[in-house]
C-alpha cells in the first residue's frame, strides 16, 4: 500500500516499522525534542503532500502530537493503542505489527478548528468518563472504539469535538463500553 502523505514519527525505529507495513515517506521528530526546523519540514510536507501524525501512545507521543497540531493546521492523525504498541514493557510505534499500522492508517482523523462541538463535558460526566474509579479505563476503551486514542478528560473532550465525533457515534461507543463493562445501563 502506497501512502501519499508524509508520516510523522518520533524516530528511526518507527520509520522502520512504518516501512515494514506500507510504502511511505516519514519525517522523524527526533523524539520529544521537536524543534522549529522539524516543524518547518512538516509545514512544507503539509503544503505539498499532506501529513499524517503517528506518534507513540504515551505522554511524550501525545505531547509531540499537540505541538504539531498547534503549528500545522489540517493534519491527519493515526492512532495505535497502548496495547498494540507495547512489547516487553516498551511502548512505541516501533512495536506495532504491520497489520496494526495499516489499520491505524486506514482510520485517519482530521482535526478541525476549535469549535464548541456537539459533545459537552456534562455528556462525558454522564457517561462515566470523567470521574469514578474506572473512568480512565472507560476513556481508554472509548478512544480505541472511536479511533482517537487515549486522552485525559480535558483532551478527550477537545478531541471528540475537534475530530467532529457526532453525538450519535459518541453514544454508540459509550453503549459499547457499557456493554463490555456490564456496569452501566
Amino acid at each position: 500500500m502506497k501512502i501519499k502523505e508524509m508520516i510523522v514519527v518520533e524516530g528511526r525505529d518507527d520509520t522502520v516499522a512504518i516501512k515494514r507495513a506500507v510504502n511511505a515517506d516519514t519525517i522523524e521528530t527526533g523524539g520529544s525534542a521537536i524543534n522549529e526546523t522539524v516543524l518547518k519540514k512538516i509545514r512544507l510536507a503539509q503544503e505539498k503532500r499532506g501529513v499524517i501524525v503517528l506518534t507513540d501512545p504515551d505522554y511524550q507521543g501525545e505531547r509531540i502530537r499537540k505541538i504539531i497540531s498547534r503549528a500545522v493546521p489540517g493534519i491527519k492523525h493515526a492512532f495505535i493503542t497502548q496495547e498494540d504498541g507495547t512489547k516487553n514493557g516498551d511502548i512505541g510505534v516501533e512495536n506495532a505489527s504491520p497489520a496494526t499500522i495499516i489499520k491505524a492508517l486506514s482510520e485517519l482523523r482530521t482535526e478541525m478548528a476549535e469549535s464548541e462541538g456537539e459533545i459537552s463535558v456534562e455528556d462525558m460526566v454522564e457517561a462515566g468518563l470523567s470521574s469514578g474509579p474506572d473512568s480512565k479505563a472507560r476513556r481508554l476503551k472509548l478512544g480505541e472504539l472511536l479511533g482517537i486514542g487515549y486522552a485525559n478528560v480535558k483532551q478527550m473532550h477537545k478531541r471528540l469535538n475537534a475530530f467532529q465525533i457526532s453525538k450519535e457515534d459518541f453514544l454508540r461507543a459509550v453503549a459499547a463500553v457499557n456493554s463490555e463493562k456490564g456496569d452501566r445501563p
